[in-house]
């Protein structure tokens, strides 16, 4: 009874302040300026709970040309180099399909094995990402109805897989995620009391933005997957300008840590990116401790 009350008594203590909205079982924090701007606050969390723009930025790649600056480091325990790959590549357009030709590169340590394959899984998710082998036609960018899916695939490649789709979805419930399904939906009411959740108005970039954060609170590290999360939204779209989070879990079987940092450009109506930053630490049970940081400068697009 008396969890109940004080319950109450925050939740209309929560009502009563204009600096706080709540929806569902979620009380997120405005600033002053999204007070003025009256923002529908629980239209604006459906919104961005059903963005498929983030994902879609990353699919248009597939219909354009563009030149990448790809930079990938492999660390030691001790933070020193390992192996990298320093390169320039080039995605050609025509017509309906795509390839890529590299430019330049240079790698140094064990980058690649002696049949020139990627001595390092965090390298083969990289290049799933961003490189392409020979000519691949066919492709789109929509986004609707397409879901991943680890059905038929196990080891290294169900674990490459689940890893992309935190990437390309964090903060939606995503299935196929063993003992994690249900946590990476940071939005859902089930996790609303593991999250402090707030909403501000800034530019970005010279874009008018809503920035939406989400942060664990202290003592609810435990059973979460999106440890921080903030989200620069087009204030006019709504789609994604830039989103910087970090990701973590141990499953036992395989664990990981990782930080994630994009940033978006358009080019004829397409909202793509410009600009990723990764840093991660991933084991899995078969396979030694990874460390890697890359960088992925895209430009040029045609």
């Amino acid at each position: 009874m008396l969890f109940l009350c004080l319950a109450a008594t925050e939740i209309l203590w929560a009502q009563d302040k204009p600096d706080t909205s709540i929806v569902g079982k979620k009380i997120v924090t405005l600033s002053e300026i999204v007070v003025d701007n009256k923002l529908n606050v629980p239209a604006f969390i459906t919104r961005i709970k059903n963005d498929s723009s983030f994902y879609k930025a990353f699919r248009n790649l597939h219909i354009i040309g563009y030149t990448a600056l790809n930079d990938i480091r492999m660390l030691d325990k001790k933070g020193n180099l390992d192996a990298s790959l320093n390169s320039k590549t080039r995605q050609i357009r025509n017509g309906n399909c795509r390839n890529m030709e590299v430019l330049e590169e240079k790698t140094t340590g064990d980058f690649y094995t002696d049949d020139h394959q990627y001595n390092y899984y965090t390298a083969q998710m990289y290049a799933s990402l961003f490189f392409t082998k020979g000519v691949v036609c066919g492709e789109d960018n929509i986004v609707k109805g397409r879901e991943f899916n680890t059905a038929g695939t196990s080891g290294m490649e169900k674990h490459k897989l689940q890893l992309k789709m935190l990437f390309f979805n964090p903060g939606k419930k995503i299935n196929g995620l063993p003992f994690m399904s249900n946590k990476t939906a940071i939005y859902d009411d089930d996790m609303a009391d593991r999250y402090d959740m707030n909403i501000d108005m800034d530019f970005y970039n010279g874009v008018n933005c809503y920035i939406f954060k989400q942060t664990v609170k202290p003592g609810s590290t435990d059973g979460v997957v999106v440890d921080e999360m903030t989200t620069w939204f087009n204030i006019d779209t709504y789609e994604v300008v830039a989103r910087n989070y970090s990701l973590s879990y141990d499953a036992g079987v395989y664990d990981f840590k990782v930080n994630m940092e994009v940033q978006m450009t358009t080019f004829k109506g397409l909202t793509v990116p410009a600009l990723i930053r990764y840093n991660g630490n991933w084991k899995a049970i078969t396979k030694k401790r990874e460390r890697g940081v890359f960088t992925a400068t895209l430009s040029a697009f045609e």
